[in-house]
């Protein structure tokens, strides 16, 4: 099971449609400063870190006033794969193991970044927690997932890139979970040693 955003897509792309172009777009429309702006923005994502509708363009678009997957779909030329990703893919098609793309990503980004890239050909299945109305951090995912999939966690390898997720997976038993070191090309190695690392999939060749 591998993670989409900073497992095998550069999180750079959401980095700067998030941290970047979402704050001008809130100035601009609530005419204010960037700082000021930057700052009450980074509140409301704080706010709701980790939930559901952290991750739903529906809320966002409805909070803040204006079309927010428009803004993505502007810059959708820096959707790109992190270093080794696709090659690593390419690997594990050939192979018989059953590769699950397990995103908390909103229906209609997975749809954007797919269509870019055609990274959907590479998986047995894709599945977004938006489907099911719970993010990967909480329990009720993994169940309904694995209800859908029927998959055995003692025998399930699982990719992320946010620790939080991690833990809820191993929560579930989900034992052989790895943690992305290096999701954003454009941020500093991230330092943890709570989970088995490496900088990205193609380590895991």
């Amino acid at each position: 099971m591998l993670d989409m955003d900073g497992t095998i897509l550069d999180l750079a792309f959401d980095t700067y449609v998030w941290k970047e172009l979402v704050v001008g777009r809130y100035a601009e429309h609530n005419d204010l400063e960037y700082r000021v702006a930057r700052d009450r923005l980074y509140a409301k994502y704080m706010a709701i870190q980790g939930d559901l509708e952290w991750y739903c363009l529906d809320h966002w678009s409805e909070r803040l006033g204006f079309d927010v997957l428009e803004l993505h779909r502007e810059v959708h030329h820096r959707i790109v794969y992190l270093p080794g990703a696709q090659a690593f893919l390419e690997t594990v098609r050939a192979t018989d193991v059953r590769v699950l793309l397990v995103t908390n990503s909103h229906p209609d980004t997975l749809n954007l970044k797919n269509d870019r890239l055609g990274f959907g050909e590479y998986f047995d299945g894709i599945h977004s927690s938006h489907t099911y109305g719970h993010a990967k951090e909480t329990q009720a995912f993994w169940h309904a997932l694995r209800e859908e999939e029927g998959f055995d966690p003692e025998t399930t390898v699982f990719v992320d890139d946010t620790v939080p997720v991690l833990r809820s997976a191993v929560e579930f038993g989900i034992r052989q979970s790895v943690v992305i070191t290096e999701p954003d090309t454009t941020e500093p190695v991230r330092d943890n040693g709570e989970f088995p690392g490496v900088a990205g999939v193609r380590e895991l060749v």
